[in-house]
Order: C-alpha cells, then sequence, then structure tokens
C-alpha cells in the first residue's frame, strides 16, 4: 500500500504551532477561528515567519533574467508579492538605480517612474504557504513556533528546546536548496550544462 504524503496546509501549520506550546488543534482556519485572539497571533506569527524565511532568497522563489514589459505610460508597476527585485546581471549600470515607490518602480538616478526600454529583472517572489518545499514549511513552523512560545509561554526550557529544532530544520533547509539550486562557484547560467568535479575519476587514473 503506497504511503501517501502531504504538504502542510496553513492550518496544519497553526495546529503544529499550537500544539508545540501545548494548546488543543483548530478543525478550521475560518473567521470565527481567527477572530480568537490566540489563534489570530499564532497565524499572524506563520505569516511573518513566511515572509522574513523567503525575503532571504531561495533557489525555489528566486528567478533571474524576467523579462518585464512596461504599461502604456513607460512604467512597471510592482507587484505585491516581489519581496526583491533589481535590473538582471549584465545590465547593470550606474546610470540607473531601481527601487519600489508608489506601488511602481522608481529610478533614484533620473528620480523618474518612467522607463525608455523594457528591461529584465532578478526577482525575489513571496510564495504562498501552500507552495513553499515541505523542508522550508517545517523550518518557518519551527521559526513560529519558537516566537510563539517566547510570546505566550513564561518557559525558557521550551523556548530552548523549540530554538534547536529551529537550527535543525534550518539545516535540513539548506541541505535542500544546495541540492536543488544546482549552484556552481563558475556562476553557469540557465541552458547551459557542464560535468561537476569527480573525485573517483582522479582516483582511477
Amino acid at each position: 500500500m503506497a504511503i501517501q504524503i502531504t504538504t502542510d496546509t496553513e492550518l496544519s501549520a497553526v495546529n503544529s504551532i499550537l500544539g508545540s506550546i501545548g494548546q488543543s488543534p483548530i478543525t478550521a482556519l475560518n473567521l470565527a477561528a481567527l477572530n480568537n485572539p490566540e489563534i489570530a497571533l499564532v497565524h499572524n506569527l506563520l505569516m511573518e515567519a513566511n515572509k522574513d524565511i523567503q525575503a532571504e532568497s531561495w533557489h525555489f522563489n528566486t528567478e533571474h533574467g524576467v523579462e518585464i514589459n512596461r504599461d502604456a505610460n513607460g512604467e512597471y508597476l510592482v507587484p505585491n508579492n516581489y519581496i526583491q527585485f533589481d535590473i538582471a546581471d549584465g545590465q547593470i549600470d550606474r546610470n540607473r538605480d531601481v527601487i519600489r515607490k508608489d506601488g511602481k518602480l522608481w529610478d533614484i538616478v533620473h528620480q523618474t517612474h518612467v522607463f525608455d526600454q523594457n528591461f529584465k529583472f532578478d526577482i525575489v517572489y513571496l510564495r504562498q504557504f501552500e507552495d513553499v518545499p515541505p523542508s522550508f514549511q517545517r523550518y518557518i513552523i519551527s521559526r513560529a513556533s519558537v516566537r510563539a512560545a517566547t510570546q505566550l509561554v513564561s518557559n525558557p526550557e521550551l523556548v530552548k528546546l523549540l530554538s534547536e529544532q529551529e537550527a535543525r530544520a534550518r539545516a535540513t533547509a539548506l541541505d535542500y536548496d544546495c541540492a536543488i539550486g544546482d549552484h556552481s562557484f563558475m556562476g553557469w547560467p540557465h541552458e547551459s550544462s557542464y560535468r561537476a568535479y569527480q573525485p573517483y575519476k582522479a582516483l582511477i587514473r
């Protein structure tokens, strides 16, 4: 019989956090549940941890060289799910320095929202919790659990234990990111391939 493995949802994540601080689980994450101050706080801590961890820029939420077209006014609208963004490598110069301002891309150098050409961008996205890889979901839950224990429970030993669990969860997330990211010191771009150094090749000479 095949084992069914499901990723976490916001409900299961909230229940994991509640369980870590010795509270009873809830059956639904609805308006009635969020009217409970404790449940609302735990949910907010989960969302904050999700944003904080994704803001570090990982392989699963980062894309390079994304081509974006300007609107009819020559402006770039910046969606709310863009945590970080910048003109992509290869198009960097001191003639442009962009930030978000009034919901649009702002050129600090020229003091304008209007651009005379399209650019490619390196973007760090804020993914929905359900779209985050399982190892990172557990890392997010662990960090939120530490914050919940700190704010809701006066038990330094519990905070210490949960902090240790967070450190292990981060190590697992880092391992996942290194394995899935195909990172290279040489900086090979997408649509290219190379053979990495393999020690056993030298041993068989």
